[in-house]
């Protein structure tokens, strides 16, 4: 196929050459007005975009192609006078279509003037960028509809920095949480944010390095609001770069985590509660057990003793076995010590007023002081009842005082103050939300380090010199009242002091009561039962210098075919915890219903909380606590 070819472009004339150019572009509407505005001349472009052919539109205003709005408001006009006054008028707009339609245009007008400057025309120059149109509309449509969702977060303050630490932008989250508004904060540097101490050990600065560095930068603080007030910030900063990889700014988002870092740290002091109870539980359990065994060694040492005691003796075997006695009664002491930590030893509780108690027994507080200490007791404004064994809390009480002396080498001051207080739940320990008493000792001392105040409780643990204390003194008050349903805390600052808080819960008032016995002595046979073949030997030794008819028992079992044969038994005192077959309570259930007449007592190294714990209650039984004196015995043998 032979394609017809014109002339070629070379051997146009320059002003041939550029009216095919103008004439063969079609992407532009290229035409010429004269100097009122009517249009002279047409090419294929605005042939194509605007639908007109150069017969329908040479000859006629170039108007025709603005929207109604516009030429009311002389828009056309007034870009021919702009244009052939300042050289030039470029705009953008919307155009018409033949058929009516609208499309964006960019159009530039220059004035076409003779060679002696006379304006002779406007050259016209117009393209459709609809599409590109299009393409900023959507993204400035999605450009705002990011600033309305950053600026509705109101639960994170999210907001631009310039590269040097300068706020550029602000929403309402960093309003709120932060109390400063946009016009407040803009311009001003971050920094301000940041307590004092991390803007004097760089912080701020080292939180952008980071994040310029490795894109992010993650952390959790303490920042300020524009009051001054404190909140425990969760913090990410982005970096941002434009697409060359210049650093432009940085993203920051905070969020006010404060309540959780609250919650966070309840758990874990309830955590550390618990974990303490539960140690402190074990080692109960454990000094309980240890302490019931020391008790029947114990019980026979001290049987035997008064056995030998009342026999004729030389004065220095009298000088001996008074020597044992007290070593025995020591070892006592110790084991009781043992059994009050470990919530095990028996209390007598009754119904009292604290302010009452206290001030009775201040005279003994006083004298535990030196010259150089001053003790005050500061009391409750009003009567707070308590639960509690009078002996062991003035005990309590006074070791904390002596405790308190002895922390103070050059003199100082001991305060025991009283206070009611309300408990939310697990605000001490575990106990449960209510009403307390307060019981404080506070001295001025020279404090315990924090080391040293975690283990402050464990039994046997002093930081006194060898033989100047047992390290059972606040482990004993620990049981004590843990026992009595409250607990302790101790707040110790090194060097400043030390205050140690006994918590009891209050109760209702009411009148006090005691125990009656009656004394009747009795010459009866008793029937022994226990599994220490030693302090089988030692009690029946006992019981036989005070005048009763002993018959012994290994067991249980033993025990009952001893009754079956020997009916004249009038009294049954056997041990509860045996190692095989049945207990001591068992034994006392069966010998109560097919016996009746025979008087029953029991005892046991146990306290009688882990004795009902395992073996159901013993109310209608007389119980005596080993190691068992002769004057217990015989009140037991009594009752």
């Amino acid at each position: 196929m032979i394609t017809r070819q014109g002339p070629p472009l070379d051997a146009l004339s320059d002003a041939q050459r550029f009216e095919l150019l103008v004439t063969s572009v079609k992407d532009y509407a290229i035409y010429m007005l004269d100097t009122a505005g009517f249009i002279v001349s047409w090419n294929a472009g605005a042939e194509r975009f605007k639908g007109y052919t150069a017969s329908e539109v040479i000859g006629r205003h170039f108007s025709m192609f603005y929207t109604e709005e516009e030429k009311q408001s002389g828009v056309p006009q007034r870009a021919l006078d702009t244009s052939a006054e300042h050289g030039a008028f470029e705009a953008e707009g919307w155009r018409l279509r033949k058929d009516g339609s609208r499309f964006w245009a960019s159009v530039v007008i220059d004035p076409i003037r003779d060679p002696t400057g006379v304006l002779i025309g406007f050259a016209k120059v117009t393209r459709d960028i609809s599409e590109r149109k299009a393409a900023q509309e959507a993204l400035r449509h999605s450009e705002q509809q990011f600033r309305l969702l950053v600026q509705g977060v109101t639960d994170y303050a999210l907001y631009m920095l310039s590269p040097a630490g300068e706020v550029v932008s602000w929403n309402a989250g960093a309003e709120r949480i932060k109390g400063y508004q946009a016009g407040e904060i803009i311009g001003k540097h971050f920094s301000r944010f940041y307590t004092e101490e991390d803007r004097a050990s760089g912080t701020p600065a080292r939180t952008l390095a980071i994040a310029a560095k490795d894109g992010r930068a993650e952390l959790e603080g303490w920042r300020l609001r524009k009051d001054g007030s404190r909140f425990w910030a969760h913090v990410i900063v982005d970096a941002i770069r434009d697409q060359q990889g210049t650093l432009i700014g940085f993203a920051k988002i905070t969020r006010d985590v404060t309540e959780r870092r609250k919650a966070a740290a309840a758990l874990d002091q309830a955590n550390q509660a618990l974990a303490h109870a539960q140690k402190m539980e074990a080692i109960g359990q454990l000094t309980g057990g240890v302490a019931h065994d020391f008790n029947n060694l114990l019980a026979v040492l001290a049987n035997g003793l008064q056995v030998l005691t009342a026999q004729s003796r030389t004065h220095l075997d009298a000088k001996m076995i008074q020597t044992m006695q007290r070593a025995v009664d020591r070892g006592a002491s110790l084991t009781q010590q043992l059994l009050t930590f470990a919530r095990q030893q028996p209390l007598k509780a009754e119904r009292l007023h604290l302010n009452g108690l206290i001030r009775e027994f201040e005279p003994m507080l006083q004298r535990v002081g030196t010259a150089s200490i001053k003790c005050e007791v500061r009391p409750a404004f009003q009567n707070l009842t308590v639960l509690l064994d009078v002996p062991q809390f003035e005990a309590a009480l006074l070791n904390l005082v002596a405790n308190s002396r002895d922390a103070m080498p050059d003199g100082g001051e001991i305060v025991i103050s009283i206070e009611r207080v309300e408990l939310p739940e697990g605000a001490v320990g575990t106990l449960p939300a209510g009403a307390y008493a307060r019981v404080s000792v506070t001295d001025t001392g020279t404090g315990m380090p924090k080391q040293v105040a975690m283990r402050a409780l464990d039994p046997f643990f002093t930081t006194k010199e060898p033989g100047r204390g047992t390290g059972l003194g606040l482990s004993q008050v620990y049981g004590f009242v843990t026992q009595s349903g409250g607990d302790l805390v101790i707040r110790s600052v090194e060097g400043e002091g030390t205050t140690i808080e006994l918590y009891f819960p209050l109760v209702e008032q009411d009148a006090n009561s005691a125990d009656e016995y009656a004394a009747r002595l009795s010459v009866e046979t008793v029937l022994l039962v226990d599994d220490e073949p030693d302090l089988l030997a030692a009690a029946s030794e006992l019981f036989q210098s005070i005048g009763y008819e002993v018959v012994v028992a290994g067991n249980a079992s033993d025990a009952v075919e001893i009754l079956k044969a020997n009916p004249s038994i009038d009294i049954l005192f056997s041990d509860i915890v045996m190692g095989q077959g049945m207990s001591g309570i068992e034994l006392a259930r069966l010998v109560s219903h097919d016996y009746p007449a025979v008087k029953i007592v029991l005892s046991s190294g146990y306290p009688l909380a882990a004795l009902r714990r395992d073996h159901g209650e013993l109310g209608e039984f007389t119980f005596i606590h080993k190691p068992y004196r002769l004057a217990d015995l015989a009140k037991a043998l009594r009752a």
